[in-house]
């Protein structure tokens, strides 16, 4: 039997494959990067990352955020203050949107 598009398993199933759903509360995302729940809330402070709000008001993270907090920990463990840090990301994240949408040009064989 192939899924039904509206079946509410295959939406479950889906989820899990989602990059950008909010599947992490805040306290189980600072556990997964050996941080602080306060180092979470920085990154939203100064705007890099804003993660979504539960129905009680609770801060949710997606796995791509995730990534871009541990890449910030890890600046920051190499001595890079946070803020500096958070602005070296957003830098490579425009580098790579760029470059996403102008591919350099090939060498002619």
């Amino acid at each position: 039997m192939i899924p039904d598009q509206y079946d509410p398993a295959t939406r479950v199933a889906d989820k899990f494959d989602d990059e950008n759903y909010p599947g992490y509360t805040m306290g189980r995302a600072a556990e997964m990067l050996g941080t602080t729940q306060n180092f979470l809330r920085s990154l939203d402070d100064v705007g890099l990352i804003t993660p979504q709000r539960s129905a009680g008001g609770h801060r949710r993270y997606s796995r791509h955020q995730l990534r871009i907090a541990a890449r910030v920990r890890q600046l920051v463990d190499e001595g890079t203050a946070i803020d500096a840090a958070c602005r070296i990301i957003s830098l490579e994240d425009q580098l790579h949107e760029a470059r996403q949408r102008n591919p350099s040009p090939q060498p002619a064989d």
